[in-house]
């Protein structure tokens, strides 16, 4: 070992000192570098993990997000189907019952004006009636005039008018 010593010119103190050194740098270097380093790798470190873990959420918030939003989309088409359908089945209902509606109220003018047929008929017969009579009267007025008197004319005359 000697030779070692004697060849490398190695002197104990001088190792010594650099011993020294070496540590004071390294104590200086780990307060000063290496311990805030580390805590910034940490705090880094933990972001970086935080950041993959809310990720992760998010995802799978978004998944139960889209889920649900068919599901809601789904539903929300069940339902105009249904109010489609709800909203056809009452124009169906109110045009039957409008159909109704309008043949009975045709069904009604029918009657009325049937009615007023009938009504018009008895007063034309009735016109009629007269017109006939009062022609029957004046030619039997006539006729009686020119064969017997006045005494049997108004006697027919009264007569008559008691028929009609």
């Amino acid at each position: 070992m000697s030779s070692i010593i004697s060849t490398f010119h190695l002197d104990w103190k001088i190792i010594i000192a650099q011993i020294f050194n070496f540590a004071i740098v390294f104590v200086v270097l780990y307060i000063y570098a290496i311990k805030p380093l580390n805590k910034l790798m940490s705090e880094r470190s933990d972001k970086i993990s935080k950041g993959i873990g809310d990720a992760k959420n998010n995802e799978i918030i978004l998944q139960a997000t889209k889920i649900e939003s068919e599901k809601i989309i789904n539903q929300a088409k069940f339902e105009a189907q249904n109010i489609l359908k709800k909203i056809k089945k009452e124009g169906e209902d109110k045009k039957i019952k409008m159909l109704q509606e309008t043949k009975n109220e045709m069904g009604i003018i029918l009657e009325q004006n049937k009615k007023n047929l009938e009504v018009e008929k008895i007063k034309m017969i009735s016109e009629a009636k007269k017109e006939i009579v009062s022609l029957v009267i004046k030619t039997t007025e006539k006729l009686l005039d020119a064969k017997l008197g006045e005494n049997y004319n108004q006697r027919a005359i009264q007569e008559l008018e008691k028929i009609s």
